[in-house]
C-alpha cells in the first residue's frame, strides 16, 4: 500500500516543497497543540451538532459539511493565518502569481456507514481550463480528530499529479492520511483524492479544510457572502485581506463606493472600506513598461 511522507513540525519550507513535488501530498505532525484543537471544536460543535448531511455520493449522505468558518469561528482565523502553512503557500504557489487567497473554507465530518468519496483533482473547479502546468491549489486539512483508515481518513494518490489525467490507480497506490489530532494534510489541486469510507462502529472523523489559491482565480466559496463586511470590519486585516478584502495585483479586485456622492473612492482596494487600512501592496501603479511585460507573459 502507498504511504504519505510524515514530516515534523520542525521542517523546513524548502523541506516540505520537496515532498509536495514529489508526491503532492505530506503530513505535518502535530503542528498545533491540544488547546487549539479544543478551541476549533468548541467553535465548529454548535453547527455540526446538527444532523444536515449531503444531498448525493460525492457531498456524502453521513457526512456533515459547513463552510463560512471565517466568519464563525475565531479559532479558524488563527488556523487560516498559521507561519509554517503560510509561507508554504507562498513559495509553493508563487510561480504562478504575485500573491495567494484564502479559497475555500469548510469543517468536515464523516460518521460511520460513510461510503468512499469518488477519487477526483480539486482543480476541476474552474472547468479544466487551467493549462495542467500551472499548479492552483495548496491545500490543508488539519486533523480535529485522530485520522485512521478505519473511520475514514483521506484516500489520497501520491504522485498522481504527475500522471496522464485519465490513469485510473491501482489500489495499492492509494494511501490513507491517518494523523494524530492536531496534525495537518497538505496536499494540492492535481492531485487525486477523496473523503475515506468509515467503516468503525461509532467514531466520527472530523477535518477543518482551509485551501489556499492563487489570487487571481475567483474563489469557490464567495468570501464576501461568506464573511460580509458587516462580519469583516471586527476581525484582522492579515485575514481580511487573505480572503479577498485586498487587490491582487494592481487593479484586480477593485471596487468603486456606489453611495459615494463625491466620487473620493474610485477604482480603490476593498481595504478602503474599512477604516483601519487603506493601503495594500498594489497600492501604487506599476511602471507602463511593467504592465507590458506582464500582460505578454
Amino acid at each position: 500500500m502507498a504511504k504519505l511522507v510524515h514530516l515534523s513540525k520542525t521542517s523546513s519550507v524548502d523541506e516540505i516543497i520537496e515532498v509536495l513535488d514529489k508526491d503532492a501530498g505530506v503530513i505535518i505532525d502535530n503542528l498545533i497543540d491540544q488547546d487549539e484543537v479544543e478551541a476549533l471544536n468548541q467553535d465548529l460543535s454548535p453547527y455540526l451538532k446538527n444532523d444536515v448531511f449531503g444531498r448525493d455520493e460525492f457531498t456524502g449522505f453521513k457526512t456533515k459539511r459547513i463552510g463560512a468558518l471565517i466568519a464563525r469561528s475565531q479559532a479558524c482565523r488563527k488556523l487560516a493565518l498559521n507561519k509554517l502553512i503560510n509561507e508554504v503557500s507562498d513559495k509553493y504557489l508563487s510561480p504562478f502569481c504575485d500573491g495567494y487567497q484564502l479559497h475555500f473554507t469548510s469543517a468536515v465530518s464523516i460518521a460511520p456507514g460513510e461510503s468512499k468519496q469518488i477519487l477526483h483533482r480539486d482543480r476541476g473547479i474552474w472547468g479544466g481550463y487551467l493549462p495542467r502546468k500551472v499548479e492552483p491549489l495548496m491545500s490543508t486539512i488539519w486533523a480535529a480528530s485522530d485520522f485512521t483508515k478505519e473511520n475514514g481518513a483521506t484516500q489520497i494518490v501520491p504522485g498522481s499529479h504527475l500522471w496522464e489525467k485519465n490513469r485510473i490507480p491501482k489500489k495499492d497506490e492509494i494511501a490513507y492520511a491517518e494523523m494524530k489530532q492536531g496534525s495537518v494534510l497538505l496536499y494540492t489541486g492535481t492531485v487525486l483524492h477523496g473523503g475515506g469510507e468509515n467503516s468503525s462502529k461509532k467514531d466520527v472523523r472530523t477535518g477543518i479544510f482551509l485551501h489556499y489559491a492563487l489570487n487571481w482565480l475567483r474563489q469557490e466559496e464567495n468570501q464576501y457572502l461568506s464573511c460580509p463586511p458587516d462580519i469583516a470590519k471586527d476581525i484582522s486585516p492579515e485575514i481580511r485581506s487573505l480572503i479577498g478584502y485586498s487587490k491582487g495585483g494592481y487593479i484586480l479586485g477593485f471596487y468603486s463606493d456606489p453611495k459615494d456622492e463625491k466620487a473620493l473612492f474610485e477604482s480603490v482596494s476593498p481595504a478602503n472600506m474599512f477604516k483601519d487600512i487603506t493601503e495594500d501592496n498594489f497600492s501604487s501603479l506599476p511602471e507602463p513598461d511593467d504592465l507590458i511585460k506582464k500582460s505578454t507573459k
